[in-house]
């Protein structure tokens, strides 16, 4: 694997009597595209709130370069490099989609209003939306906002980018635009974590694979071998798809 970027150190989050995550443990190498995967309720999501501090870790530590960021709030983690995708996708509807990225770029960066605004055009252009700009955010498509999230992530600078079902509700041909655009972003050098429930992206476009199940990691390995871990095809992917899978692989 990569240099690790990050690593959970036995990371639990309790909510009342609820465990959401118990005693996850797992690195992120450095310049990898790793898969998050695991049925509703697995804790996928609660897991990225822990690393970037919107929760406290009950017990554990994350790492992120070396450096101890358990205890660091939002704006701080994000400051510190990392960056994140919602799965509601949520802009400032009566900003300008051009306005909607520079304020990402100035919250993360402390930019002034000139350099911002500079910085969200280019990440427009890159996500392909620079001749949308001037449009209020309300207008935009669903496969366009989700485009918008991603580029006011990038206006972050992120070194370790979370991407939380980026493609939900995307049809066929948008989702196969996603996946190239995920590649272009993982090319220009940003270490991406990828929390997805279309095992057709995963495998695609993921070298490595962690699997949740009810909090705790279950699996974690290449695409191959997730899709023949008896654990995972019983928890997640079911056997009809798990012998599809290897037989595409074959």
């Amino acid at each position: 694997m990569p240099e690790p970027l990050l690593r959970l150190d036995s990371v639990s989050r309790r909510f009342g009597g609820l465990q959401a995550l118990d005693g996850v443990s797992f690195e992120v190498g450095r310049g990898e595209v790793l898969g998050l995967i695991g049925p509703n309720g697995a804790g996928k999501t609660t897991l990225v709130n822990v690393i970037c501090g919107v929760h406290r870790a009950s017990a554990g530590r994350v790492l992120f370069e070396g450096r101890d960021i358990t205890a660091l709030k939002p704006f701080r983690t994000a400051r510190s490099g990392l960056a994140r995708t919602f799965q509601i996708v949520q802009p400032f509807p009566e900003l300008t989609v051009t306005d909607n990225v520079a304020a990402a770029a100035s919250f993360s960066r402390g930019l002034g209003v000139r350099e911002a605004r500079l910085a969200a055009l280019e990440q427009l252009e890159f996500v392909g939306l620079a001749e949308h700009g001037q449009r209020p955010a309300a207008t935009l498509t669903l496969a366009m906002r989700k485009r918008l999230e991603l580029a006011k992530a990038l206006a972050m600078q992120p070194r370790l980018l979370f991407l939380d079902e980026v493609n939900a509700g995307l049809n066929s041909a948008e989702v196969e635009q996603a996946m190239a655009l995920i590649r272009r972003i993982a090319g220009s050098g940003v270490t991406i974590v990828l929390i997805e429930h279309l095992m057709k992206v995963v495998m695609s476009v993921c070298s490595r694979i962690v699997v949740l199940q009810q909090g705790a990691l279950i699996a974690e390995g290449s695409p191959a071998e997730i899709v023949a871990d008896a654990r995972v095809v019983e928890a997640y992917l079911g056997k009809k798809y798990a012998q599809a899978a290897g037989s595409a692989a074959s």
